[in-house]
């Protein structure tokens, strides 16, 4: 209640002063006329008579053309414009009325171009004046308000100045643009003080508190100086959304937020068709196992906006489950989705979802990743990632699903550990079992992806937020890496470019050194590798490589319809040496036979490398 009188107040405040200017008007116009000298008794009446007849009439004008549904403080160009409108149109009307009455009669021709002109600055000047005052001297008094430096001085520096100008939470002291010709231009009332390489002085001499990116398509690699750059000088960054947000319409230039790993690596946007990908899921039974995982959860997400019949989120951690079912229960289309709890290892359990639910498009997620944990406990990695998936792979067969998709990893590629070779013989299986059934089965093989559980960006995070140090296996490892949204719409738009057997490999860029990502997140922390933050070597762990492979090298593999999706021919494997190990497999799974079970698997994935100490 006390707002809206304070608004109502505010309005007749403005009005009042708005219908005051009209008088002031009226008279400067014709002081101007006459140099402020004696205004001669013929001219005094006929400016009594503009006054009479423009007071209502302008009235009714700031009324119409809506003068008081705008903020003083927020002053802006439509406001401005919205003025020109109300007191042109009121000086015209005014002008016709006083023609018919007194055919302007003691109205000099000058002051009907004066009249407007002086009523337009007064109306705008006030108001703008008004915003400078709020803006700048209540702002420089404010004990608050961070001092805050701008990189960028284009369009999206200009929006990024005008609303952190409308709060309390910063100060804007200037900006670092590299084009010279803005250097000492004032930006709503900030100056440009150089380019960005004088940083870390003008940090220092101005002694600014947070740096704020204003360059929404700057590269990786100048983001990575800058971040470089203010985290030696301990100061914390953020910046503006990406050119790829803003165009989505999920961000707005002054949605200030902190960088982003992901911001640093500079991959490149991802055009999908998603036409193609909602025709292939619209209407559909669709089933994601694994759908508490990092990737399992994704598709999810982005499985419901290509409108499913039925969305079925299947696993076996119930916190997992729940937490990817209470997500999608902001969603419109919630109903359409069901949680089952349930292991693709336990064949009622599977052999139940698939009578009960009759999924078309299935896509296996579920699997054990974590390489040292399964290297140390490859009876449970087999059961899961080989039994497990060829389990609910013949029941997609029996069941007559229409596609299976199989989400692999690069450490399928000539494994090294056993978590590696469980990916490639889940392969093999699906590619072998392609072909004997009506469904399609398509597998998808990509690298590592950014945050997902259990990866080495979280553990970093957290090793910094402990005050370090920060352990990383080897100084020349690399991996792949792609953020989570990038590889699941890959692995939907791989989806339909599949018929069957196909192996689809992502292209994950270029592999990036661990080392590099360390020191980048100290950087992202505001904080200096090695000196606020130790690094340490611990030694490659096992089944561990230094490098990781999309491809063998016996594989043929050619481009598709789309950039970044790649398909390899794998050799083919005798469908019946598969049966014959995996009843080997299961066997010794049984009896924890470890040497058999690595021997078996070894055996059907020639390329794998285990472990010798797994083999005693």
């Amino acid at each position: 209640m006390k707002d809206l009188l304070f608004i109502w107040k505010s309005r007749w405040f403005a009005f009042i002063h708005d219908m005051i200017w009209v008088g002031l008007a009226v008279y400067l116009s014709f002081a101007f006329r006459f140099d402020f000298g004696q205004i001669p008794p013929h001219h005094v009446l006929g400016a009594w008579k503009l006054f009479y007849i423009s007071l209502p009439v302008q009235m009714s004008t700031y009324w119409f053309f809506g003068l008081y549904r705008g903020i003083w403080r927020f002053a802006s160009l439509p406001d401005l414009q919205r003025i020109m409108r109300a007191i042109v149109v009121g000086a015209l009307v005014t002008y016709f009325i006083l023609f018919i009455w007194i055919r302007l009669d003691g109205i000099p021709r000058s002051t009907l171009v004066l009249y407007p002109l002086i009523l337009i600055g007064g109306l705008a000047g006030a108001r703008l004046l008004y915003r400078w005052f709020k803006e700048r001297h209540l702002k420089l008094s404010s004990t608050n308000a961070k001092r805050a430096l701008i990189l960028g001085a284009g369009k999206a520096g200009e929006l990024l100045v005008r609303d952190v100008l409308q709060n309390d939470v910063y100060l804007p002291v200037g900006f670092l643009d590299d084009n010279r010709k803005k250097k000492g231009m004032d930006i709503h009332g900030v100056r440009v003080l150089g380019d960005l390489s004088s940083l870390t002085d003008v940090v220092q001499d101005l002694e600014i508190h947070e740096v704020l990116i204003a360059m929404p398509s700057a590269s990786s690699e100048i983001l990575q100086s800058l971040v470089k750059q203010c985290a030696d000088a301990h100061i914390i960054c953020r910046t503006v959304p990406s050119m790829q947000e803003i165009e989505a319409h999920t961000s707005a230039i002054g949605d200030l937020r902190s960088i982003q790993l992901e911001d640093l690596l500079g991959r490149a946007p991802i055009a999908l068709d998603n036409k193609k990908v909602c025709d292939f899921i619209r209407g559909k039974c669709v089933m994601v196992t694994g759908a508490g995982g990092s990737i399992g959860s994704e598709l999810c997400r982005q499985l419901m906006t290509f409108e499913p019949a039925k969305l079925i989120l299947l696993d076996h951690a119930e916190f997992n489950l729940y937490q990817v079912d209470n997500e999608l229960q902001k969603l419109s289309n919630y109903q359409v989705s069901e949680a089952i709890l349930g292991d693709i290892r336990d064949a009622e359990r599977m052999g139940w979802v698939y009578s009960h639910c009759k999924p078309q498009v299935v896509f296996n997620a579920a699997a054990y990743k974590h390489v040292p944990l399964v290297e140390a406990n490859p009876a449970e990695g087999i059961k899961t990632n080989v039994l497990g998936t060829s389990q609910i792979a013949d029941f997609a067969a029996k069941h007559h699903c229409e596609y299976f998709i199989q989400v692999s990893t690069d450490k399928a590629v000539n494994p090294t550990n056993v978590m590696g070779a469980t990916k490639r013989m889940a392969e093999i299986y699906c590619q072998n079992l392609n072909g004997r059934c009506d469904t399609a089965f398509i597998t998808t093989r990509f690298g590592n992806v950014l945050g997902s559980a259990g990866s080495v960006v979280p553990l970093f995070k957290k090793q910094i937020e402990e005050g370090g140090p920060v352990t990383v296996t080897h100084k020349d490892i690399t991996r792949y890496f792609m953020t989570i949204p990038e590889a699941v719409s890959l692995i939907l738009q791989a989806a339909t470019m599949g018929d069957g057997g196909e192996i689809f490999v992502l292209d994950m860029g270029e592999p990036i050194k661990i080392i590099d990502m360390a020191e980048q997140m100290i950087c992202l922390a505001g904080l200096t590798p090695y000196d606020d933050i130790e690094i340490q070597f611990t030694g490659l762990r096992p089944g561990e490589k230094l490098f990781e492979e999309l491809f063998h090298e016996a594989e043929a593999l050619r481009g598709t319809q789309h950039p970044k999706i790649m398909l390899s021919h794998a050799r083919s494997v005798d469908w019946n040496d598969v049966q014959q190990h995996l009843a080997t497999i299961r066997q010794a799974c049984e009896s924890r036979d470890i040497q058999t079970l690595i021997t078996s698997l070894n055996q059907l994935v020639p390329e794998f490398t285990p472990d010798k100490r797994l083999l005693q």
